[in-house]
């Protein structure tokens, strides 16, 4: 594809990538086939390619509107169409770019000012989210059933064993996870504890993912040193890997390295914390997991993040068929579900019909139980699925 950007924004750092990625986009259309909002709404200007056109002429000094705001808000970034384009389009970073130059250009109404701000200020904060939670818990009985099921029940910690082993990883908690679903990472600690390695909790906040999905770069790049500062005495420790249980903090991981590499004080360490990171299938597939043929029906739930930006397709099936579980086929597996970050809180309509038209295709197959292996899927799967929706590793537990 040919480009005319301005001179001006081809001298930075930003201009020369968007350059880059736009200049290797061959127009074919196969990203279109992939794209879940192009599937529902049939729009060109909602799939992959349309966007990459809007990019483009923003870029090269067309008018932008509200209009085209609306249809880069409308992308779930789930990475599917990079997934599918034979000619290795980084989509993401360019829609990343996008975005940001969009922000400077075409103000948001107050409302949305207001609760993109707001989600900024609450999601990343586990206290702060924590409370909220409790407070809603408090008032379930009073909600009506529609409301209801959007508030979780408390779940429980469970016992984190102590370290004891010469192999030392951090489980990194995340934010939100910690108050949602905390037994997960326990989980994984007491599987590496019976395999001898012993598992350290750190609590360093937000990774960055839910400002980085609402364009607040400043807020994005604190939260990315906060974490690099909190993780780095363990690095130069020589600890032996950084774990995310859940998927999409851990994709948002591996970016460190690529949103810090101008940063003269933080972009070798993000490097090395991003060369470090491991979702827990890199470790767990490598560990001698008892098999033991229960006969367990289970439908998984690959997310995103899982497949298009870790590249870990099928690894965890994988895992769970040793272990001794009768994985289902799942029509349109690649389809998101349409959790993605904020997105189901900001895309509702959007959101829904992909979450219903995913759990159709994920109950077809008449599962016992849905896994996954990331927070914002199983949340927002639960919410309607008629069959429980677990994390992965917590099957490995109970096998």
């Amino acid at each position: 594809m040919q480009t005319w950007l301005p001179a001006d924004f081809m001298q930075t750092p930003e201009g020369k990538e968007a350059d880059a990625i736009l200049r290797s986009c061959v127009h074919c259309g196969f990203c279109n086939a992939a794209c879940p909002t192009y599937t529902l709404l049939g729009n060109e200007l909602d799939g992959p390619r349309g966007r990459i056109y809007q990019i483009k002429g923003m870029l090269e000094g067309q008018a932008v509107t509200r209009q085209t705001q609306s249809h880069l808000d409308r992308c779930l970034t789930c990475r599917a169409c990079e997934t599918a384009c034979p000619s290795g389009v980084q989509y993401a970073k360019l829609v990343d770019i996008g975005r940001s130059e969009l922000e400077k250009r075409v103000p948001r109404s107050i409302p949305q000012r207001l609760i993109r701000s707001a989600l900024c200020w609450l999601i990343p904060s586990t206290g702060r989210f924590r409370l909220m939670l409790k407070l809603a818990r408090i008032v379930r009985p009073l909600m009506p059933s529609t409301l209801k099921r959007y508030i979780p029940a408390s779940k429980p910690t469970g016992i984190w064993p102590q370290a004891r082993h010469s192999r030392r990883m951090l489980i990194l908690a995340g934010c939100v996870q910690p108050v949602l679903e905390p037994g997960i990472d326990s989980t994984l600690a007491r599987l590496l504890d019976r395999h001898g390695i012993s598992a350290i909790p750190v609590h360093s906040g937000c990774c960055g993912a839910v400002s980085h999905h609402l364009t607040a770069t400043e807020q994005t790049r604190t939260h990315i040193k906060i974490t690099i500062d909190t993780l780095w005495p363990y690095i130069e420790n020589g600890i032996e890997a950084i774990i995310m249980t859940a998927s999409g903090c851990g994709a948002m991981l591996q970016e460190y390295s690529h949103l810090l590499h101008e940063d003269p004080e933080h972009s070798m360490k993000a490097a090395k914390l991003t060369a470090l990171c491991r979702d827990p299938v890199q470790i767990v597939e490598n560990l001698p997991i008892d098999s033991e043929d229960n006969g367990l029906r289970v439908a998984f739930q690959a997310p995103c993040s899982l497949v298009n930006a870790l590249k870990l397709e099928g690894r965890v099936e994988a895992v769970l068929k040793r272990a001794g579980y009768q994985l289902l086929p799942v029509n349109e597996s690649a389809l998101c579900c349409g959790s993605a970050g904020t997105y189901s809180i900001l895309q509702p309509k959007l959101a829904t019909e992909l979450r219903e038209r995913k759990l159709r295709n994920l109950q077809v197959p008449q599962p016992e139980i849905i896994a996954t292996a990331n927070i914002g899927c199983l949340t927002h799967l639960n919410i309607t699925s008629k069959v429980p929706v677990v994390h992965w590793l917590s099957l490995l537990e109970i096998n």
